[in-house]
């Protein structure tokens, strides 16, 4: 899914940068900034309530979640502290038309930097507890599949195929492009 505004794209379950555990930003910088502000149009255009760098081929841990009380930037985010428990059928951005029933914790304590990093804390319940911590997983290369039960695996290996096909023929397109000397 190519977001044309932003310049960003959204990888899908295949792309190898899904899967990479992203690396903390040591120096905060106006480009950092920049992507931020891009992945949350990304996020918008996706109808998406989360967004982690990874997810747009940028392997960084940086993020983005609006849930609809306002948009969070967050540089180096971590846990600090779980507590109770939900259960919330997920879906997301990268792997499209499948939703898994996860479970995870109810309240959260994430510590991070802001994007002008400043070190915050923020204590997160329900909804936003859950969008941070799916995109925190992102953030250690961790997808919604690797929730999935064995027979729900089963249920969805067609469309996992599909998905990973699709990475890989996006990623053949742009190794042709890249060796295209004339783009028209």
């Amino acid at each position: 899914m190519s977001m044309p505004e932003t310049g960003l794209r959204i990888r899908v379950f295949g792309d190898p940068v899904l899967r990479k555990k992203a690396p903390a930003v040591e120096r905060i910088n106006a480009q950092h900034r920049d992507l931020l502000s891009k992945m949350a149009q990304a996020m918008y255009a996706g109808s998406g309530v989360g967004l982690a760098a990874p997810q747009v081929g940028i392997n960084h841990a940086m993020l983005v979640a609006d849930i609809g009380e306002g948009l969070y930037k967050l540089i180096n985010p971590k846990i600090l502290k779980r507590q109770g428990r939900q259960v919330n059928q997920e879906g997301c951005l990268s792997v499209p038309e499948v939703c898994i029933k996860i479970r995870r914790a109810n309240k959260i304590l994430v510590q991070a930097r802001d994007e002008e990093g400043q070190k915050i804390r923020i204590e997160a319940e329900g909804l936003l507890a859950c969008v941070f911590q799916h995109e925190i997983d992102h953030l250690k290369g961790k997808l919604i599949v690797d929730y999935a039960s064995f027979w729900k695996k089963l249920k969805i290996k067609r469309k996992l195929a599909e998905l990973k096909k699709k990475a890989q023929d996006e990623r053949v397109s742009q190794s042709e492009a890249k060796s295209c000397p004339l783009q028209l």
